[in-house]
């Protein structure tokens, strides 16, 4: 009995340290790993490679390509219509980030009061979000097309002549924003409401006692108190209007020429229509780097405003 004795022992001292490596920190970051290895393969590799692929005049398809320097970054920096499209992505990212937040606040500040149909109201402003993309820019389309476009009948009934709005370049980039200030402004919305929902009513009570007005009590409770929830939709709009790519495939395909297409678009068109892999991989760095640059700057800036509250 006594060898099974120091077996069982043996056993039960494996067993529980076994637990103790279980429950230690060091066990607790092997669980990172597997995420580690998913965003090495999809985003590291991928962003290497378009780096490498840049410094070629490689096609996109063949094998065989050069190393060329940075000839594609001084064809990108001397095109016009990339400075073209790079004030459209601006117009895009920072115009709807605007809006988007304007609205937003306005419609979670309207509806974070008791009233009947205010989750109704919620929902209809908030199901354009949950529409795809590219379903939603094929929906504006059918309604701005030149022949045939509901907006295009009305626009004909008061003036006799349909306008072609989408081909304009100088209303269609104006278009292309309203769109998606339209379509992502319920997720604005639901940041502000969290955000509201959060603040304690005691803060309105002693300022409705000490006679403050509703707009004193707007700026100096809620809109100080709303700073992260402002951050973090600021954030979030800023990126994907700089990336913004489907709702313009959709609306204008960029077009005409590059009028209307930003960044993303004009990657696409780069690399599968004109078959120049070089330079679409140049233009994707440089949306990479006005991203990291304009949402960093941003963010630091509302941390400091968050603080300083």
């Amino acid at each position: 009995m006594k060898p099974n004795v120091v077996v069982t022992k043996a056993g039960q001292r494996r067993t529980t340290q076994m637990r103790r490596l279980a429950k230690s920190p060091v066990m607790l970051n092997w669980m990172y790993l597997p995420a580690l290895l998913l965003f090495a393969v999809f985003i590291y590799y991928p962003f290497f490679r378009g780096l490498l692929i840049s410094f070629t005049d490689w096609d996109g398809y063949s094998q065989i390509f050069h190393y060329i320097g940075i000839d594609n970054y001084k064809r990108m920096l001397s095109d016009s219509r990339v400075h073209t499209v790079i004030i459209n992505t601006l117009i895009y990212g920072l115009g709807s980030t605007l809006f988007q937040n304007i609205i937003g606040l306005l419609y979670a500040l309207l509806l974070n009061k008791h009233g009947k149909g205010r989750t109704f109201v919620r929902v209809i402003v908030y199901i354009p979000a949950i529409v795809s993309p590219i379903i939603m820019g094929y929906i504006w389309y059918f309604l701005l097309q030149y022949n045939g476009g509901a907006i295009n009948d009305i626009i004909t009934a008061f003036t006799g002549h349909p306008v072609n709005l989408l081909a304009d370049p100088k209303v269609n980039v104006w278009i292309i924003m309203v769109v998606n200030t339209y379509q992502f402004l319920g997720v604005a919305m639901m940041i502000f409401l969290s955000g509201l929902q959060s603040i304690s009513k005691d803060y309105y009570e002693a300022a409705e006692i000490d006679g403050a007005s509703p707009m004193n009590r707007f700026f100096n409770i809620t809109f100080p108190l709303l700073a992260p929830a402002l951050t973090t939709s600021i954030i979030l709009n800023l990126i994907g209007g700089l990336k913004l790519f489907d709702v313009i495939a959709a609306l204008t395909n960029g077009g005409p020429g590059y009028a209307s297409a930003s960044l993303s678009t004009m990657m696409y068109q780069l690399y599968f229509a004109r078959q120049d892999a070089g330079l679409a991989a140049s233009l994707g760095n440089l949306m990479f780097l006005l991203i990291t640059v304009i949402s960093l700057t941003s963010l630091y800036f509302l941390r400091r405003k968050e603080l300083s509250q």
